[in-house]
């Protein structure tokens, strides 16, 4: 029987190799996410191969308290360390009675879409999506499309770090393969784009590179591939298309080949980014905004999500309210949204961060970068007399910031938030650089809008120790930079919790 893990093994001990080390900040708010590579590295380990099957037993625990059928899809990206966490996380999945299929090298949305080509309640993905390599993770669900939220990732922590394990008989493991081949066949089926597009796919050297290419071919555009080659070491920046560092390596891209669009994707291929025909980045919740746009006269009356951390342009947009469109603001988080999406049977879902959820007829309900990359493209098809950067131009003007992410503890971010927000409700009808507050948003930390439009965000990050703080000016960049220079870093400056941060916008 496996012990309760323990939070505090030194690496290079017996205790190390033979019982679980389980950090229990690693357990998000939706999932899973801990720093394994501490040997030879100043930071220290915050998970073994034992605490990897713990955590294994410990889900199949759940799943069958949940009352779901145990049958689990797993896959892995692509990291030195993945495959062999995968292997210990199935050993725990068999121990705890599950019928574990292996799907092996996968992109996160190609383990959601598993689980319904081989009818499987459960999913169990091995990824650290856009964190350096040394990270290690598993995004996890019972509920297709949908993945655990905070009710289901409380409760497998305290089964695991209380190892409260109900081992069971007739668990056993398939390698199914041929899934990457189906996969790509499914997300580019029915699409043929008969616009001539010229396609900049940009993977970071992450797990999409295997994938991203080969599908965006299979939808009917030309290719070209920027940093599509697996290297874990991620030599140049990690994947992640939210980052400035891989956006301003797209743009040169764009200028370089003479391209339409920029198609970014991160380590595990949930969310995509864009970089326009003119090499201007686009954030991810005007991509949405555009997309929305286009969707509603598809769909006249769909519905819509969006994160806290999205534009305020959603709930202005003249094209959106013309065609009876609603936007629903809710908490940041790929699960959060997923959830939501499905809950008020929006047509989509739309992420700052760069997660699309696109429910039928356009997906399946469930995050994935080249769905997100299917439906721009085919945006732009239906509009063949204009480009992104045409498209972007008849938004409403809003100057916003790029997300910011100053340091604070894991075990110290929650309760810098509710200090803040306390702070920023203590603000309602008082004046920030000469407008009013008019609206406290609380769902997910702070959302404080102005009465010109203007809003200031600060909430806890879900998967790493940092604060997220989003601004933006319905005025001007200028302003947007004073919101942040003049409002938001001197109220940070006064918690001691939050690291020096001294990021210029």
């Amino acid at each position: 029987m496996i012990p309760a893990p323990r939070a505090d093994i030194a690496p290079n001990t017996i205790d190390f190799e033979i019982l679980p080390l389980v950090k229990p900040t690693g357990f998000r708010e939706y999932d899973a996410r801990w720093w394994f590579n501490g040997i030879g590295h100043e930071k220290a380990p915050e998970l073994n191969l034992q605490g990897v099957q713990a955590l294994g037993l410990g889900m199949a625990t759940l799943f069958h308290e949940l009352g779901v059928e145990p049958k689990v899809v797993t896959g892995h990206d692509f990291r030195s360390i993945s495959g062999g966490i995968k292997n210990a996380l199935i050993l725990g999945l068999v121990q705890g009675g599950c019928e574990v299929l292996d799907v092996g090298l996968a992109l996160s949305p190609m383990v959601y879409w598993s689980q319904f080509e081989l009818n499987a309640a459960c999913c169990a993905m091995v990824t650290a999506s856009h964190n350096e390599n040394g990270w290690t993770g598993v995004k996890m669900g019972a509920d297709k499309p949908l993945t655990f939220g905070p009710k289901e990732m409380g409760r497998l922590k305290e089964i695991v770090l209380a190892g409260d394990f109900q081992p069971r008989a007739g668990g056993a493991t398939y390698r199914v393969d041929g899934l990457r081949e189906k996969y790509i066949a499914s997300v580019s089926e029915g699409v043929s784009i008969k616009r001539p597009l010229k396609v900049i796919a940009a993977c970071g050297n992450g797990t999409a590179g295997a994938f991203a290419p080969d599908a965006l071919r299979a939808m009917g555009v030309e290719v070209i591939e920027m940093d599509c080659d697996l290297d874990w070491t991620f030599p140049k920046y990690n994947p992640n298309p939210e980052d400035t560092e891989m956006l301003h390596a797209m743009a040169t891209a764009i200028k370089e080949h003479g391209a339409d669009i920029a198609l970014g994707f991160d380590g595990d291929g949930d969310r995509c980014g864009v970089v326009d025909n003119t090499g201007e980045e686009i954030f991810a919740d005007k991509i949405g905004l555009m997309l929305a746009r286009d969707l509603s006269r598809e769909y006249p009356g769909a519905k819509f999500v969006v994160d806290v951390k999205s534009t305020g342009l959603y709930k202005t947009d003249p094209v959106l309210k013309e065609n009876g469109s609603t936007v629903d603001y809710y908490k940041t988080g790929h699960s959060y949204i997923k959830r939501r999406t499905t809950d008020l049977d929006a047509l989509a879902g739309f992420e700052k961060s760069g997660h699309f959820f696109f429910r039928p007829p356009i997906g399946l309900g469930y995050d994935d970068g080249l769905v997100a990359a299917k439906a721009i493209l085919e945006m732009l098809d239906r509009n063949p007399d204009q480009s992104m950067a045409d498209l972007k131009s008849h938004l409403g003007e809003a100057y916003t910031s790029l997300t910011m992410s100053p340091h604070c503890d894991d075990e110290l971010k929650y309760g810098v938030i509710d200090k803040l927000v306390a702070e920023y409700e203590g603000m309602n009808g008082k004046e920030i650089l000469g407008r009013k507050v008019v609206d406290v948003n609380t769902v997910n930390g702070a959302r404080v809008t102005l009465e010109d439009g203007s809003w200031v965000l600060v909430r806890a990050s879900s998967n790493k120790p940092e604060l997220v703080v989003v601004v933006e000016s319905m005025r001007s960049d200028e302003d947007m930079r004073d919101l942040f220079r003049k409002e938001v870093k001197p109220r940070l400056a006064a918690h001691p919790e939050i690291g020096a941060y001294n990021q210029e916008i």
